[in-house]
């Protein structure tokens, strides 16, 4: 596969490109992300469902541009597909030849199902759930797959879009005839015979802006969308509130983006019906789309579109991305794994937090290479971003605040009360802290060596292979966790 490729989405409203970098077999990082509200649908659906000449050029220009910064970027490979405008439409031809002649791109239309599946693909690989349906609310259409164990079961596909709506039943003001229309349609997913998860994955760019109205409602501490997760019931409020705006000012004073004037109120109508209609009562905020599912299915065509067992892209790609020595960050992981295991019968932790602890020490050092001073900082900062994909934001918070604060002092409590919502309880971090402050100090020397433990009552010994002055001379200045007493022997 190309180390640079470009995936262009070309949907009934918005035309979508990403271009993502490989840095090594599996891993890879966004470098652009660019987006063109081209409305390439505007006009169809009164018109027999063909495409209008104004929108046609629209969408046109902004291949352009798109191809532009594609080149700019060195990228290798381009994929473009597109979906409900024009599969549905009958002289899609008149603009696939207009494209490939003019610009010498090859769009490749997909049906349905296949919208379907690629979702299903980004979020089976890039979000932290093992059982949910995906909802992908488009301009023209709706997809949802069903995922149980890690794996996508089957894919649906509903003409029902926020473009189709307004022009077949709001702009009318046909609320009701709408609704009816939704619900005739989701028969096909509610009568098909398989069990509906009360989780779903929210994907497309109505669901995202109800998100961040919902998380600004909620003084959410952590600005990032993909893996934020709400509770139906508790939120509703906020979608009634945009139902019920009977002008753009309530729009803006509601919080919703200018650009999003012309489809929120029929994207939110079609996701409130839809999470009633399929008792919904959580969901999950995907980043990541068809465009990300694309890429995936190319980039794990030889894995059957999945990651292997035990492998997280983020992690793997900051390690790539910031040249962490291989030896180091594998030994360090090695040693917070048998720390905690050593440590067991006195913190009592989850065994999920034996990974973060893992995760952590492979990534403390990435600082460094920012600015050596206030390293710590500086990585917990491009954690809480940096961690995009298969992390809850709270696992991701967590990693970031061992980081911080792995150091000869513990966290008080004020240290954590910013983001205390999404921490494990104070007492848990205490014990984190400390064994990734315990697990770098033991290699401070970055000499990798041999270690094992014991423990008795509250007493941890440490045998090192040979002596290092600088180990032995520091690990009494660690403060331990309440009880705990450390010796190197």
């Amino acid at each position: 596969m190309a180390k640079v490729t470009t995936i262009i989405d070309i949907g009934s409203n918005s035309m979508r490109m990403v271009v993502l970098e490989k840095s090594s077999r599996f891993a890879f990082n966004l470098i652009n992300e660019t987006k063109s509200r081209v409305k390439i649908s505007e006009g169809c659906y009164e018109n027999s469902g063909n495409l209008q000449e104004a929108p046609m050029q629209r969408a046109l220009n902004s291949l352009q541009s798109f191809l532009n910064i594609s080149k700019a970027l060195k990228s290798r490979k381009i994929i473009c597909v597109a979906t409900s405008a024009l599969r549905d439409a009958p002289n899609a031809k008149v603009f696939l030849n207009k494209v490939k002649n003019d610009l010498g791109l090859n769009i490749r239309v997909i049906d349905g199902p296949k919208e379907a599946y690629y979702g299903g693909i980004a979020v089976q690989n890039l979000i932290d759930c093992d059982e949910s349906i995906t909802i992908d609310i488009g301009g023209g259409s709706t997809e949802f797959a069903f995922i149980k164990n890690g794996k996508i079961e089957h894919c649906f596909s509903l003409d029902v879009g926020t473009v189709r709506l307004n022009e077949l039943f709001f702009s009318k003001g046909d609320v009701e005839g709408a609704k009816n229309f939704i619900l005739e349609k989701l028969k096909e997913v509610t009568d098909s015979g398989y069990e509906i998860p009360s989780t779903a994955v929210g994907i497309g760019g109505s669901i995202r802006a109800l998100s961040k109205i919902i998380m600004k409602r909620n003084n959410y501490p952590l600005d990032i969308l993909h893996g934020y997760t709400y509770c139906v019931d508790l939120n509703r409020h906020v979608f009634q509130s945009i139902l019920n705006a009977n002008n753009i000012n309530s729009l803006k004073h509601i919080g919703i983006k200018k650009d999003r004037f012309d489809t929120i109120k029929e994207g939110t109508f079609i996701f409130d019906t839809i999470l009633s209609e399929l008792n919904i009562k959580r969901v999950i905020t995907s980043g990541a789309g068809v465009r990300e599912g694309v890429y995936l299915t190319d980039l794990l065509r030889s894995s059957n579109c999945k990651f292997p067992a035990n492998f997280n892209v983020s992690v793997r790609s900051l390690l790539d991305r910031f040249q962490i020595d291989s030896k180091q960050s594998s030994y360090l992981g090695r040693n917070a794994s048998e720390i905690f295991d050593v440590l067991k019968p006195l913190h009592e932790l989850d065994d999920k937090y034996k990974t973060l602890l893992v995760i952590a020490s492979k990534l403390h050092s990435i600082g460094t290479t920012l600015n050596f001073y206030k390293a710590n900082d500086n990585t917990f900062d491009f954690i809480l971003s940096g961690l995009n994909y298969d992390f809850l934001h709270s696992s991701r918070v967590t990693v970031a605040h061992m980081i911080k604060f792995s150091k000869k002092s513990l966290p008080d409590r004020r240290d954590l009360e910013n983001y205390s919502e999404l921490l494990p309880c104070f007492e848990t971090m205490q014990w984190l802290s400390f064994m990734i402050s315990m697990n770098l100090m033991i290699n401070q020397d970055m000499s990798n060596p041999k270690v094992k433990y014991k423990i008795k009552e509250n007493k941890l010994k440490i045998y090192l292979d040979r002596s290092i002055y600088i180990v032995e001379n520091e690990i009494d200045k660690l403060q331990t966790p309440k009880g705990l007493r450390v010796k190197v022997v």
